[in-house]
């Protein structure tokens, strides 16, 4: 048995190395206002399954924020959260918005358009930088599953994005590059 001291060090290097990132999950699947709330629960769980968290943790810990977000949260209240907080970037104006500004806004619109479930997956693969076989483990897929999830919601975030103001370029800085066994 390792002494308690050497876990909280390790325990602790993954908090401050994976708290972040899993922050920024939460508030893209349900808003800032529990973000918070579901960060602690979801460290303290990984604290009290300490031995059971592998390496890489972050799709461990992610896979457990959507648990506790799941199980805590109830899904209008999500919803709820989450379409304020896509409001509020889709209506934010200035008075000379640059053709990048514009095109960002236009993207936004158009992942606000698409269902929870694509959003998800974009966020995944574009913001958390997460491989098809990392994003499967967050989602309990499997990666070829992730895959083709992937491919349609982009299909879709490129749809939307052509249907509205938004140039069809738009869709690019969501493209995710993979390398190696996630290819």
């Amino acid at each position: 048995m390792r002494p308690v001291s050497d876990d909280a060090a390790r325990f602790t290097s993954m908090y401050d190395a994976c708290r972040q990132r899993v922050w920024a999950y939460v508030v893209s699947r349900a808003g800032r206002q529990v973000a918070e709330e579901v960060v602690s629960e979801t460290f303290a769980v990984a604290w009290r399954r300490f031995g059971d968290v592998p390496q890489p943790p972050l799709p461990w810990l992610l896979a457990v924020a959507r648990n506790v977000l799941r199980d805590t949260v109830r899904a209008d209240v999500r919803r709820a959260s989450l379409a304020a907080e896509l409001r509020e970037w889709t209506e934010r104006t200035e008075d000379d918005i640059a053709e990048e500004v514009a095109d960002r806004m236009a993207l936004r619109r158009a992942l606000a358009s698409l269902s929870d479930e694509d959003r998800e997956v974009l966020v995944l693969a574009a913001w958390q930088g997460l491989g098809p076989r990392e994003a499967a483990q967050v989602v309990g897929c499997s990666a070829a599953a992730m895959r083709v999830r992937l491919h349609r919601a982009r299909r879709r975030l490129a749809r939307a994005a052509g249907s509205g103001t938004a140039p069809a370029r738009s869709a690019a800085p969501l493209r995710v590059r993979t390398t190696g066994e996630d290819a």
